[in-house]
C-alpha cells in the first residue's frame, strides 16, 4: 500500500510541471485537487524518536531450534561448534553427585573411663592411680585443644562444660517432647536415629534436677576427613548429675523408671563440631559406655495374651456305632493280611535268569 501511495505521489509530481501552463484552463475544483498535498500517517511509529536505538535493542531475535533434526545427522565438528557458541560443556561419560559430610561416623580414639569412677575418692590408692593416668593422656588433648583454638578463638575447656550441659539438657528435652525437627539443632546426624529409636507410642517424662559435680572436659581429639582442610573436633565431657526418668507404654503402664525416685547418673558424652565450617555448631554425637559397666535391666514390655485352645472331650458312642466301627477295623486288618501273603509268595518263587551258554 505504501509503495502505491509513493508511486502515485511521484507521478503527480512529474505531471504537475507539464500541466502547469494548462492549469488556468481547468475548472477551479480540479485546480484545488491538484494543489492538495498528500500526507502519510503511520500509526505504528513512536511519537518520540529520541530513543529509537534503545527501543530497537529491546527486541531480541531468537533462533528457534530445529526439532525435526536428529542428533545422528549432525557431525561431531558441527556439534562442537554449536556447544562452543552456546557455552555448553560437553557431557561426561560418568555421573558425579555432590555430597556433604556434616558429621563423622563414630568416635575416633574414644576415651576409656576409669573403673569405679564416681565411687572412689582421690585420696585412695586406686583414685590416685586414675588421676595419674588422666595426666598422661592429657598431652594429646592439649594439642587438640590448640588446634580447635586455631579455628575458634574463644574456645575454653573451663567454659565449655557449661555450654555442653545446656546442649545436653536441650537435646533430651526435645527427645522427651518428640520434637524431631528442633532436636536436629542439638544432635548430629549419627546420634539422631539412636535417640529417636523406639520413641513412638511411648510417653517419656524426663527432668534434669542438679549437677553433683561440675561438668568437665576429659578428652579432646581433632581429625581430618578426606582432605586436610576438612577438620572435625570431638570433645568428651564428664557429667555427674541427678535425673528423673519415667517411660510409659501406649496403654499408660509404667515400663521403666519412676517419677518419684531420682538417680545419680555418671555419663561420658561426646560432642562434635565441624570446625572447618564457619557456621558449624557443637552438637551431641555419642555416649561412651564402658565395658566394665554392668548390663541394664530390660524394660517391662506389654504383650497380648492369646486365647488358650479349648480341648474337645471325646463323645460316648452308642452300641450300634461301636459295632460298625469294629467291623470297619476288622475289614482293614484282613486287607493288610492279604497284602502280606502276596508279598511272601512272590519272594519264594525261584529267580529265572537268562544266562548265556557256551558252545563246545
Amino acid at each position: 500500500m505504501e509503495r502505491l501511495v509513493c508511486s502515485s505521489i511521484k507521478i503527480m509530481q512529474i505531471q504537475m510541471p507539464q500541466m502547469a501552463p494548462r492549469a488556468g484552463m481547468l475548472l477551479p475544483g480540479v485546480q484545488n485537487m491538484l494543489q492538495m498535498q498528500q500526507v502519510r500517517h503511520r500509526q505504528t511509529k513512536h511519537w518520540k524518536p529520541e530513543f529509537k536505538r534503545l527501543r530497537k535493542q529491546k527486541f531480541v531475535k531468537i533462533e528457534l531450534p530445529n526439532l525435526r533434526e536428529k542428533a545422528d545427522d549432525i557431525s561431531k565438528e558441527e556439534m562442537r561448534s554449536r556447544m562452543k557458541e552456546r557455552g555448553v560443556l560437553p557431557p561426561r561419560p560418568w555421573m558425579e553427585r555432590p555430597f556433604h559430610i556434616s558429621c563423622t561416623g563414630g568416635i575416633f580414639e574414644a576415651y576409656v573411663p576409669p573403673e569405679g569412677d564416681g565411687k572412689k575418692s582421690i585420696i585412695s590408692t586406686s583414685g590416685a592411680k586414675q588421676k595419674f593416668e588422666f595426666l598422661e593422656k592429657k598431652s594429646k588433648s592439649l594439642m587438640a585443644v590448640r588446634k580447635i583454638r586455631s579455628y575458634e578463638e574463644n574456645f575454653s575447656t573451663d567454659d565449655f562444660g557449661a555450654e555442653a550441659q545446656e546442649i545436653y539438657i536441650a537435646a533430651h528435652t526435645h527427645m522427651a517432647a518428640k520434637e524431631k525437627y528442633k532436636i536436629r539443632e542439638f544432635v548430629s546426624e549419627r546420634c539422631y536415629p539412636e535417640m529417636m529409636h523406639n520413641v513412638k507410642d511411648k510417653t517419656i517424662h524426663w527432668r534434669f534436677l542438679q549437677s553433683l559435680e561440675p561438668p568437665r572436659v576429659v578428652h579432646a581429639r581433632v581429625t581430618e576427613v578426606i582432605t586436610k582442610e576438612n577438620q572435625f573436633a570431638q570433645v568428651t565431657v564428664r557429667f555427674h548429675t541427678q535425673q528423673m526418668l519415667a517411660i510409659y507404654d501406649r496403654f499408660g503402664r509404667l515400663m521403666h523408671g519412676s517419677e518419684i525416685l531420682t538417680k545419680d547418673v555418671l555419663e561420658y558424652v561426646v560432642f562434635e563440631k565441624h570446625i572447618s565450617n564457619e557456621y558449624g555448631k557443637w552438637r551431641l554425637h555419642d555416649k561412651i559406655i564402658p565395658d566394665w559397666l554392668p548390663p541394664k535391666q530390660p524394660a517391662l514390655i506389654t504383650y497380648r495374651i492369646a486365647d488358650e485352645p479349648i480341648e474337645e472331650t471325646p463323645k460316648e458312642l452308642s452300641a450300634g456305632e461301636q459295632q460298625t466301627k469294629q467291623l470297619e477295623s476288622g475289614s482293614e486288618q484282613e486287607k493288610e493280611q492279604q497284602q502280606l501273603s502276596t508279598v511272601a509268595a512272590t519272594s519264594q518263587q525261584p529267580e529265572t535268569t537268562n544266562k548265556p551258554t557256551l558252545a563246545i
